[in-house]
């Protein structure tokens, strides 16, 4: 297998953004589903992020949406082709360079990372698409060319949302382009359960729970799916598999897009010193320092030869148990942190964040990942999937699907025990080619996962969607029991539509679930009988549907 696919990103800035809107809203309007990635200016405090409980994880979110911003934003849309072979999409992939108008913090580390990979922050403060967080201080909602009004677009075409650990990313395009982030999660949640009512879908939570795959951070997650799908396309049988897509731009339309190559995972014999954190993670703090290998396809092959071994699989359950333990007691530096964020956390000692006009430095998002990859979000050019070059048609991506493998010991070693120091956290550095960092193709990679898992996950013989509460939440929102009776009336009319949306969905099983680090269970984006929307939420949602 030596195809290699060749993906078209279409470069959004505030200079190119009026000419291109047209054809944005047309291919977000027409996609069967859409994913999305941002790139942050920061985090903040990991502690913070990946505490115990829920609800203070999510104040701490919401105080980074806060006080830092969006530096680019990748939207992928998905288009089922029903004229063609089943599961193929047409894909276009926008990446989207975006400057925040309002003050924010920036972390050093963060910067550093970005710059290591590529993100031109000349580019960015020259011709970044210009944005103000909150309620929409002077905007319309209806009306102009704008992040808020693109935004509006996205919740108007209905479409499922796919991410990947996702609820950070949540949380800042809700503080950035919609309102003001609600106080409570659960109030929080109940906005988003109305804001995407197709359904959001977390590809940390599918690759984890559902497909089981040895790692599960974004790079690594992709490559798998790749050469498994086209495994399935080179073994000509009648195995349910993924065919990719892609326009063709021409003239001047072409100088906006950025090319990217996707190479087939290729086997690498004689290699065999990994480096167990960048396996277990898809971050390693020494960098290119690092004297073991950072290769993904590398990780794989040896993931998929060591699937099997009885032996290491104990010691991996066994590592797995004891990591998650250290990890809750704040062991481990990346235990829990968001996939392809973890460069951009405070550490305990790190360098304070600079508070900056239009300033930003690229964060993660905390939507624990026990396996953070920072470097796993970077662009994977070991892809299954054939595509021209220059021209960017549409060639079918094939990979197959062999079984998963559960060879991950060492990189469960790792990533379930290795309690990282924070002195080797501040050293992040990355082995990754520069310029392989972006928001837009993160954004096409999890729409991959996610269209592979589609192919994979039976739909048959599924539940309802999980509506179990926060039970602290419920504790506090018992007192209001003169209102029950009412909720409940409420509830069984959203219960109906739950019923329907779920019959309608494309991963039953993980409708609306939202992978949580180090917890046994997701999130469920859902509205509870104790919690409302917001007001500001709904006032939104009114002049959303109004046209």
């Amino acid at each position: 297998m030596v195809s290699s696919l060749v993906v078209p990103v279409i470069d959004v800035q505030n200079d190119n953004f009026r000419e291109l809107w047209p054809a944005m809203v047309v291919a977000i309007k027409t996609a069967s589903f859409l994913a999305l990635d941002t790139e942050l200016s920061g985090l903040g405090d990991r502690k913070s992020l990946l505490a115990e409980s829920i609800e203070d994880r999510y104040k701490a979110i919401c105080s980074a949406a806060r006080s830092r911003s969006i530096l680019s934003l990748g939207i992928a849309c998905y288009k089922k082709l029903d004229d063609k072979a089943a599961h193929t999409y047409l894909v276009q992939v926008y990446n989207l360079t975006l400057l925040c108008s309002e003050e924010y913090m920036i972390e050093p580390q963060s910067v550093k990372f970005l710059v290591q990979h590529g993100f031109d922050f000349n580019k960015q403060y020259a011709s970044g698409i210009p944005y103000l967080k909150g309620n929409g201080k002077g905007t319309s909602e209806e009306q102009g060319v704008h992040m808020r009004a693109l935004f509006t677009e996205v919740l108007r075409a209905r479409k499922a949302l796919v991410l990947h650990n996702g609820l950070i990313d949540m949380a800042f395009l809700y503080q950035s382009f919609y309102a003001n982030l609600p106080d409570r999660l659960a109030t929080f949640t109940a906005d988003l359960s109305e804001m995407f009512p197709a359904g959001i879908y977390d590809t940390k939570y599918v690759t984890e729970f559902e497909l089981r795959l040895p790692a599960s951070y974004l790079e690594y997650a992709f490559k798998k799916c790749k050469l498994d799908n086209s495994r399935i396309v080179t073994s000509g049988g009648a195995v349910p598999h993924v065919h990719v897509e892609f326009c063709q731009y021409a003239g001047h339309l072409s100088s906006y897009v950025d090319y990217r190559t996707c190479q087939d995972v290729s086997s690498a014999e004689g290699q065999t010193d990994i480096c167990e954190r960048f396996s277990a993670f898809g971050w390693c703090p020494n960098g290119a320092q690092c004297p073991s290998s950072h290769d993904t396809d590398l990780i794989i092959l040896q993931d998929e030869k060591g699937a099997g071994d009885k032996k290491k699989k104990k010691k991996r359950i066994r590592n797995k148990k004891r990591g998650r333990g250290e990890a809750e007691n704040g062991g481990a530096v990346c235990d829990g942190a968001p996939d392809h964020k973890i460069p951009h956390m405070e550490l305990d000692s790190g360098d304070a964040p600079a508070a900056l006009g239009p300033e930003r430095d690229n964060s993660q998002k905390e939507d624990g990942d026990m396996k953070a990859d920072d470097e796993g979000n970077q662009v994977s050019e070991n892809n299954p999937d054939h595509k021209n070059p220059a021209a960017a048609e549409a060639p079918t991506d094939g990979e197959t699907n062999t079984a998963t493998s559960n060879t991950k010991e060492s990189r469960e070693e790792a990533r379930e025990t290795g309690a990282l120091s924070n002195q080797q956290a501040n050293t992040n550095t990355s082995k990754a080619d520069p310029g392989t960092h972006r928001a837009g193709f993160d954004a096409y990679m999890t729409g991959y996962i996610f269209a592979h898992s589609c192919t994979m996950i039976k739909k048959d013989g599924v539940g309802p969607v999980e509506k179990e509460q926060q039970q602290e939440v419920v504790d506090k929102e018992k007192q209001q029991q003169e209102v029950v009776d009412k909720e409940k009336q409420q509830q069984e009319v959203v219960d109906k539509e739950k019923q329907q949306q779920q019959e309608e969905a494309w991963l039953p099983t993980c409708l609306n679930k939202v992978y949580l680090s180090g917890k046994a269970a997701p999130l469920n984006v859902v509205k509870s009988t104790f919690a409302r929307s917001s007001k500001v939420h709904i006032q939104k949602m009114k002049a959303v549907w109004a046209l």
